[in-house]
């Protein structure tokens, strides 16, 4: 099969499509033929060597698949082949086959494309588990989204007004605050041009943000601290900006608010009931119409270092794809 490989960390330039053995098949695991893979920032950390968990050389990048089972095991039921199914995996997904953990795969819904699938786990994953379990987003509240344009921000903006918050939408440009207004946010705020604390100020009446949603860190976490209100919560998600921000103590004690990390990777080996639940919540949502993949790149696995790129120089909007085969 097709594959891009790593065989050691380095920049997206070194990437190249290779020709690699199909992978083994193992108990309690599918094989399916990928038809469209998400791209995630974490992808980038991996392939450079920096995310907090570094695969075996040489390895395949790529998280959340979506495609056709080829195979099953001989110990797995309520799976056959030819099922359209999505998953997260890890690694492996830049492939045009991967092996993927049965209890893992979900049915894919007949009105949704595999590329919508692929872009899906993720994102809407992270946001859910973070709004509805970490934060405990409340109908009513006002939640504040960073990055409201990007992968998971978008995401937040579209589960956060679900979920009945009121959603402030903050973006570097016009076009990306519109893209995030098409997902339900109520107020927009311009973070190269506007006040960040003035305008939150300004639109709660004085009061600050209920939840605030960081995907970006550095300067924007700063700024989040002085527009929270009494008892806020703010939700770590990345740290897009390159900067960890460093937390003044006695602002969480004289604010008394939260700071509250999401790593939502680890749930599937500490609490996976937890991420599963939010999956069918989500897969249920998806089926009725309720949310909606955004996707502003979709590249073909020759071209896998542009969708790359693209989100690495912040050029996408949403979720970006790669794809295996026409839909």
């Amino acid at each position: 099969m097709k594959a891009i490989r790593v065989h050691e960390p380095g920049e997206l330039d070194m990437l190249k499509v290779e020709e690699v053995a199909s992978p083994q098949m193992k108990s309690g695991h599918i094989r399916i033929g990928v038809r469209a893979c998400g791209i995630n920032f974490a992808d980038i950390l991996i392939v450079k060597g920096l995310y907090q968990e570094k695969p075996p050389l040489p390895f395949t990048p790529g998280g959340e698949v979506a495609g056709e089972v080829l195979e099953v095991a001989p110990d797995v039921k309520g799976i056959k082949p030819g099922d359209r199914v999505m998953s997260m995996i890890g690694t492996g997904g830049l492939a045009e086959e991967a092996l993927v953990a049965a209890d893992m795969a979900l049915p894919i819904p007949k009105s949704v494309s595999f590329e919508a699938a692929a872009a899906f786990s993720v994102a809407y994953g992270t946001s859910h588990v973070a709004l509805a379990h970490r934060a405990g987003l409340k109908s009513g509240e006002t939640l504040l989204v960073h990055g409201a344009a990007g992968g998971v921000g978008l995401t937040a903006v579209e589960i956060g007004k679900l979920m009945g918050a009121t959603v402030i939408a903050v973006a570097s440009t016009r076009e990306k605050l519109d893209v995030a207004k098409s997902k339900g946010a109520d107020h927009l705020i311009n973070s190269k041009t506007e006040n960040l604390r003035e305008r939150v100020k300004e639109i709660t009446n004085g009061r600050g943000a209920d939840v605030i949603y960081d995907p970006v860190g550095g300067a924007s976490f700063d700024q989040s601290l002085r527009c929270i209100a009494f008892e806020g919560r703010i939700i770590v998600i990345g740290f897009a900006s390159g900067t960890i921000p460093q937390i003044p103590a006695n602002l969480l004690l004289v604010k008394n608010i939260s700071v509250v990390g999401l790593y939502w990777g680890s749930y599937a080996k500490k609490r996976p009931e937890i991420l599963m639940g939010s999956m069918h919540q989500l897969m249920t949502w998806l089926g009725e119409g309720k949310i909606t993949p955004h996707i502003s790149h979709a590249e073909p696995l020759s071209n896998a270092v542009e969708a790359l790129r693209a989100l690495e120089e912040r050029r996408s909007t949403g979720k970006v794809v790669v794809t295996m085969g026409a839909d």
